[in-house]
Formats: structure tokens, C-alpha cells, sequence
């Protein structure tokens, strides 16, 4: 899977994958065999971060 490479596109991208998909950030990364690190660096860049209560990244 390609994912954006801007991490705004990025957020957006993942947290509509997690909306519509996913029931977990590491279900997302391990099916599509994402780096997570990667990602969640990326996002804490822009200051955001995983929450697993709302399964998305805020």
C-alpha cells in the first residue's frame, strides 16, 4: 500500500482508514505491512498522536 507522503494528507489518509476499515492502528500497519514507527513519527511531527479509545489519531 502507497500512503501520502505529507503528513497532513497522511493524517487524513490513515484516520479515514481506521474509520472505515480497521478496528486498530496495528491491525492497519500489520495488514498493509506499514512501518508504524514511521507513521506515528510522521504524525507527532504535526502533533499528533494515537489514541486507541477513539481509534484514531488526534
Amino acid at each position: 500500500m502507497s500512503i501520502p507522503n505529507d503528513p497532513v494528507m497522511l493524517l487524513s489518509f490513515v484516520n479515514v482508514q481506521l474509520r472505515d476499515h480497521y478496528s486498530s492502528f496495528n491491525d492497519f500497519c500489520k495488514t498493509n505491512s506499514l512501518d508504524k514507527k514511521l507513521i506515528t513519527d510522521k504524525l507527532a511531527s504535526i502533533d499528533y498522536q494515537y489514541n486507541e479509545t477513539t481509534n484514531q489519531f488526534i
